[in-house]
C-alpha cells in the first residue's frame, strides 16, 4: 500500500514514458472512489494531514514492511518452470498504461501465479462479499501493475486488522477495465484548475483525515452565501476538534538549550533539566534571544513540520525554521497571479479593513468608559466607507483615520483603579520602534506574536507569507501575515493588553525605561504571552458558521478559506466580527 501525501514513491525497475511524478499511485485511485475532492487535494495540491486512522495504518504497515525475499523476475524463470513459493514484501511496480504505480504490502507467489495482499487497519464490511469498493479498486490497480510486468495475477487478498479477517476475491476483466476508466477520470480531474466540489452532507467527511483542509461544509455554505447565520438559522457541521492538537513552547531563558529524548522535547538551563514536553503536544517552538537547539532536535522538528520561531530578546519576531511544509505549488502560483490583480486586492482589502474597524468599534463599545456616541458613529461610518472605497490608497487612508480615533480613546478601556499618582497606563496614540509607553510595549509584543502565528499557519496552508494583497511586498516583511492579522488585532492582541492591565497581571514595576523607550521585563513578558495563549484557546461561537471553536482554530480556518478564495472555490472571503 503506497502511503503519504503524493506521488513520491521510487519504483523498483525501469520505466519509459511519463516521469514517475506523473504516475497515479494506487492509493489515489482508492481516494478518488472514496471522494474525488480528497484525491485532488492530496495528489494534485499535495495537501496532507495526520489522523488517528493514518497513524494506526502506518503503525500496522511498519509491522508488515519488513525485509524478506525479493520477487523473482518472471523473465528469469525457465519456460514452464513454476514460481517458487515465497512471500515478497513492499514490492513497488508500475504500469505504463494506464500510467499507475503501486507499492504492495505483500505479494504471495505460488506456482505460476502471484497474489497481492493488502493490510487495512479497519474492519471488514458486513454487506456484499466483505470488501470495501475502495479497497477492491486499489487491489485491482496492484494486480494490473503485476500483470503489466509479466506476472500472472488472478486473485487478491485484503486482511482487515480491525476484525482480523482475510478476504479473498477474484481479479476480473471488469475490475481491470474499471481501474483503467478511473485512471482516465483522475487525469481529467487533475487537468482542471479547481478541485471538485465537496461532498454534500456526507458521513464520509467525519472520518476523513483532511476534513480540516477541505472544509466541505464551510465551502458549500459560502457558495450558498450563508454568511449571515443566526442562532435559529442553519448551522454548519463542526467536523474537527474545537481546540488545536498542539500548543507552542516558549523559551526565553537566556543560555537555555533544547534537545530531544525519545518522543520528548527537553529544555535545560545551565545543564539542569527544567521541562519535558511530549513532541506530539508541540505545535511550534518559540525562542527569545540566546537559546540553543541541537541539530537532532532541528531534524526531528522539521520532519514533523513543527516550526522553530526566532525572536529577539525584546520580542521582535524575525524568522523561523521549518520543514518543507505544504507542497501546494498551485496555490502559490495563483497567489502571485492574484497579487498582480488590482481589482482582487481592492476587494479583499475592503473586507479586511471593514472588519478591523468594526472590531475596533466593538472593543470600545464593550470595554470603554463613557466613549462618546459620536466616536462610535464615526467608526461605523469609516467601516462603511471602506466597503465602498475604489482604491487601495483610499482604503489605507480610511484605516489610518480609524486607527487614530481608536487609539485616541484606547485609554478609556483601562480601569481607573490600576492608575496611581506616580504611574499610569496612559498612552499618546500608537507608537513603536521603539514603543514609548507600557501600553504600546505590550501592543508591540502581542502584534509580534500574532504575526508569528499567522506566518506559521499561512506557510502550513501553502502560501508565501511575504506576498500580500493589501500590504504590498516589502523586503523582510510578512505582508500576507499582516493582511490576515488586521481583523484580529483588536479581538486578540488589544483585548489581551487591556485584560492584563485591568486584571493586575502587569504592574508599573514590570517595565524598563531607557533612552525614551519602554520594554517589558522577562517575567512580565511571560505573563503577557500566557495571557495571549489563553486568549487563543478561548472557545467562541463562530460568527459565520455558528459552531463552537477556539480563536486558534479560527485563525487556521480563515487561512484555509483564503486559499479557497484565491483558488476561486468560494465567491467571497468571510470576515470575523464577533458580536
Amino acid at each position: 500500500m503506497d502511503r503519504g501525501p503524493g506521488p513520491s514513491v521510487v519504483p523498483a525497475g525501469g520505466q519509459t514514458g511519463d516521469a514517475w511524478g506523473d504516475l497515479i499511485p494506487a492509493r489515489r485511485i482508492n481516494d478518488y472512489v472514496y471522494c474525488p475532492r480528497r484525491c485532488y487535494l492530496e495528489w494534485v495540491q499535495q495537501e496532507w494531514a495526520e489522523s488517528t486512522d493514518t497513524v494506526e495504518g502506518r503503525t500496522l504497515h511498519r509491522r508488515v514492511d519488513v525485509a524478506g525475499p525479493l520477487l523473482p523476475d518472471p523473465d528469469a524463470l525457465e519456460e514452464g518452470e513454476p514460481m517458487p513459493v515465497l512471500h515478497a514484501r513492499s514490492v513497488t511496480l508500475s504500469a505504463e498504461h494506464p500510467g499507475i504505480i503501486a507499492k504492495m504490502d505483500l505479494v504471495e507467489a505460488e506456482g505460476s501465479t502471484v497474489t497481492p495482499v493488502d493490510y487495512k487497519h479497519g474492519r471488514k464490511p458486513d454487506h456484499g462479499d466483505g470488501v470495501w469498493d475502495t479497497d477492491r479498486i486499489q487491489l485491482g490497480a496492484q494486480a494490473l501493475c503485476l500483470r503489466a510486468n509479466g506476472y500472472r495475477c488472478e486473485k487478491a487478498v485484503i486482511y482487515y486488522a480491525g476484525s482480523r479477517e482475510r478476504v479473498e476475491f477474484a481479479i476480473t476483466d471488469d475490475l481491470i477495465r474499471e481501474v483503467q476508466d478511473l485512471c482516465r477520470q483522475i487525469r481529467e480531474m487533475a487537468s482542471r484548475p479547481q478541485a471538485p466540489a465537496p461532498l454534500e452532507d456526507s458521513p464520509k467527511c467525519a472520518g476523513c483525515s483532511i476534513v480540516g483542509i477541505c472544509l466541505p461544509d464551510e465551502v458549500l455554505a459560502l457558495r450558498r452565501e450563508l454568511t449571515e447565520l443566526t442562532p435559529a438559522g442553519e448551522e454548519v457541521r463542526r467536523l474537527y476538534p474545537i481546540l488545536s492538537d498542539g500548543l507552542p513552547v516558549y523559551c526565553q531563558e537566556q543560555g537555555s538549550s533544547i534537545g530531544k529524548r525519545d518522543e520528548q522535547l527537553i529544555i535545560r538551563v545551565k545543564g539542569q533539566e527544567i521541562l519535558a514536553v511530549p513532541l506530539i503536544q508541540v505545535s511550534q517552538v518559540c525562542l527569545f534571544g540566546n537559546a540553543q537547539v541541537s541539530s537532532q532536535t532541528i531534524h526531528e522538528l522539521c520532519m514533523r513540520d513543527i516550526p522553530i520561531c526566532y525572536f529577539t530578546t525584546g520580542g521582535w519576531f524575525y524568522g523561523y525554521t521549518h520543514g518543507f511544509g505544504s507542497r501546494n505549488v498551485m496555490l502559490r502560483r495563483q497567489q502571485f497571479r492574484k497579487a498582480e490583480d488590482e481589482g482582487f486586492r481592492t476587494r479583499l482589502a475592503r473586507r479586511i479593513v471593514n472588519a478591523k474597524i468594526r472590531n475596533q468599534r466593538t472593543m470600545l463599545r464593550r470595554n470603554g468608559d463613557d466613549v462618546p456616541d459620536a466616536v462610535l458613529d464615526r467608526l461605523a461610518d469609516l467601516a462603511n466607507e471602506a466597503v465602498s472605497a475604489d482604491s487601495l490608497e483610499s482604503i489605507l487612508g480610511i484605516e489610518g483615520m480609524a486607527a487614530r480615533i481608536y487609539f485616541e480613546h484606547f485609554p478609556r478601556m483601562i480601569r481607573p483603579r490600576v492608575q496611581d499618582a506616580t504611574f499610569s497606563f496612559d498612552m499618546n496614540g500608537r507608537n513603536r520602534r521603539p514603543p514609548r509607553d507600557p501600553v504600546n510595549a505590550m501592543l508591540s509584543l502581542c502584534y509580534s506574536l500574532l504575526a508569528k502565528d499567522f506566518g506559521v499557519v499561512l506557510a502550513a496552508v501553502g502560501f508565501d507569507s511575504f506576498m500580500g494583497f493589501y500590504h504590498t511586498a516589502h523586503h523582510g516583511r510578512q505582508s500576507l501575515a499582516l493582511d490576515m492579522m488586521e481583523e484580529f488585532r483588536p479581538i486578540l492582541a488589544d483585548s489581551v493588553v487591556v485584560a492584563v492591565i485591568n486584571n493586575g497581571e502587569v504592574r508599573p514595576d514590570d517595565f524598563v525605561r531607557s533612552a525614551g523607550a519602554v520594554s517589558l521585563k522577562p517575567h512580565a513578558r511571560r505573563r503577557v504571552i500566557e495571557a495571549y495563549e489563553r486568549r487563543l484557546e478561548q472557545v467562541i461561537t463562530h460568527p459565520v458558521f455558528g459552531y463552537q471553536v477556539s480563536y486558534r482554530k479560527i485563525m487556521e480556518i480563515q487561512s484555509r478559506l483564503l486559499a479557497r478564495y484565491v483558488l476561486e472555490e468560494i465567491p467571497e472571503f468571510p470576515s470575523i466580527q464577533p458580536r
